[in-house]
């Protein structure tokens, strides 16, 4: 057991560290630079209090990875107590106000008491890479669908007709929008000149979407108001998108060759449902290190698929979704139990099942993701893959 529990208070620039002993009086409090020669002499000073420190942290990554992982080079134990926790309990300590002292005191004190705290290990430079890999890739796709929606408004306020025709999450109309884009550019141009056009571009099922292009324009021969300038704002966001599809698909195929570098990932790809893509996000959550979790149930409810309880006085089973739980993970299972309805028998079987009980789809769906998080639990607990049940079991 510790004799010193250190709590931090992270900042992007500066930290505040309080050191509390076992009474929990405090015996040092500091503000310090995120700067590693400033957070050396931190822990060096720490330490003369006592070798047996616990330290603790609301942060775990970003601005905190550097205090992190120059506490796990020095070999200390760090545990983790989310933001929200840190706020929650302040309220039962003495003082209204609020300062980076009192939340590093919340935080020491907290884990001086409590024995449920997740322990930080160190991260594999393999599954850091898919983190920041799978971290970059959502960031581009939430890019994507803004300037798609972006793009699906410019071209209705000038070209209904030609919004309603074209899918435009596809890479064939975003190159057609890159060079024309009104209906009297379309019907000057013709069907034979566009679709040539377009076959010069490499698009697929050019001269379909040609003539759905033109039909179009032949329906519309109105001019609207500022149709030259937002005719030049949707061939600037065209461009945009056709370059975000590049980066995505560059990026897919990047944390593909990753994924499969790890020893987990044959053992994660042969369940029905978990691509490559869906597996790194995985490995990035957990880091492929199932340690941290003790049971399948510990697992789940990281992952939020687990319902908690909410009961009181006569009110009995009222289950409902936990508020803390990791959103990436919990989208892992959901989307990987989605695609197997679709491509497991036993899935979808499963579902069905849910379904008949009167279970809408969504919970049907949540049913199946807790029940594939045990599945996956044991197949990285034995480091074997996915075996269907054999016809017995499945009728059983």
């Amino acid at each position: 057991m510790a004799w010193h529990w250190a709590g931090t208070d992270i900042g992007k620039a500066h930290h505040h560290t309080v050191v509390l002993d076992a009474e929990g009086e405090v015996l040092f409090s500091r503000k310090v630079v995120n700067d590693e020669p400033e957070l050396q002499d931190l822990i060096s000073d720490v330490l003369k209090l006592g070798e047996d420190v616990i330290w603790a942290v609301d942060v775990a990554d970003g601005m905190a990875s550097l205090l992190v992982n120059v506490l796990l080079n020095h070999g200390q134990t760090i545990v983790y107590l989310p933001g929200l926790a840190v706020n929650r309990a302040s309220a039962g300590y003495r003082g209204l106000g609020k300062t980076d002292a009192k939340d590093a005191r919340v935080i020491a004190d907290q884990a001086r008491m409590r024995r449920d705290l997740h322990v930080l290990t160190p991260e594999s430079e393999l599954a850091a890479e898919l983190r920041v890999m799978t971290d970059r890739r959502a960031d581009l796709v939430k890019e994507r669908t803004r300037k798609t929606n972006r793009l699906h408004a410019q071209v209705l306020s000038i070209f209904p007709a030609l919004e309603h025709a074209l899918e435009l999450t596809n890479i064939g109309p975003l190159v057609l929008l890159s060079g024309y884009q009104t209906p009297a550019g379309l019907r000057h141009l013709g069907r034979k000149r566009l679709t040539s056009w377009l076959r010069r571009r490499k698009v697929r099922s050019a001269e379909t979407l040609a003539d759905a292009a033109v039909d179009a324009a032949d329906r519309q021969l109105t001019r609207l108001p500022g149709e030259d300038a937002i005719a030049h704002v949707v061939h600037d966001l065209a461009l945009e998108l056709i370059e975000l599809h590049e980066k995505i698909h560059e990026l897919d195929k990047l944390i593909e060759i990753r994924f499969h570098q790890h020893e987990l990932a044959p053992v994660i790809a042969s369940l029905p449902g978990i691509g490559p893509l869906l597996g790194a996000e995985f490995l990035a959550a957990t880091g492929g290190d199932l340690d941290r979790f003790p049971s399948a149930d510990r697992l789940a409810a990281f992952a939020g698929v687990a319902p908690v309880p909410r009961d009181s006085g006569n009110v009995n089973g009222n289950l409902h979704r936990p508020h803390r739980y990791h959103r990436g993970l919990q989208r892992v299972f959901y989307r990987s139990a989605m695609i197997s309805i679709r491509s497991c028998p036993e899935s979808r079987i499963f579902y069905d099942r849910k379904r008949a009980e009167k279970k809408t789809h969504k919970h049907a769906v949540l049913a199946l993701a807790r029940r594939r998080v045990n599945v996956l639990f044991a197949m990285i607990r034995d480091r074997q893959c996915y075996q269907p049940p054999t016809p017995v079991a499945s009728a059983a």
